[in-house]
């Protein structure tokens, strides 16, 4: 699941994933009410797929990704889904809030497609297929 507001970053990182040969449905949402609402449904069966991993954004509408964040590392059923924090934002003192309120992994976006392509693939490798959560 990807929690991503720029459209143009959303088309960005879903060829990069079929770039790696992800063909595995990819869900995105544009804000953290999106995100939320959608966990929510998975959580109550409302027929809404339970994501292996959340790419959040941190600057988005209505809802940011820390205040997203904090929501699902709260909540008994979410807290355990891998959530990597993937932003522009690469102050030291964002990154360790992140942490803080739960953050699995924190990367800054790739400054080119060929570097997000590469990214993606340690992203899929690792959380996708190495790691494994309960």
């Amino acid at each position: 699941m990807i929690a991503e507001d720029d459209a143009d970053d959303r088309y960005l990182l879903q060829a990069a994933f079929e770039d790696n040969g992800f063909m595995d449905e990819l869900i995105f949402v544009e804000n953290g009410i999106e995100l939320l609402d959608h966990l929510n449904g998975a959580v109550n069966g409302e027929g809404l797929a339970m994501p292996d991993l959340i790419l959040l954004d941190l600057n988005m509408p209505k809802k940011d990704g820390r205040e997203a964040l904090r929501e699902i590392k709260e909540n008994d059923a979410t807290k355990r889904i891998p959530v990597v924090i993937f932003s522009t934002t690469n102050n030291k003192h964002e990154i360790v809030r992140c942490y803080d309120l739960g953050v699995n992994s924190y990367i800054t976006k790739p400054n080119s497609f060929e570097q997000l392509v590469k990214v993606v693939m340690i992203l899929r490798n690792y959380w996708l297929e190495v790691n494994r959560y309960s």
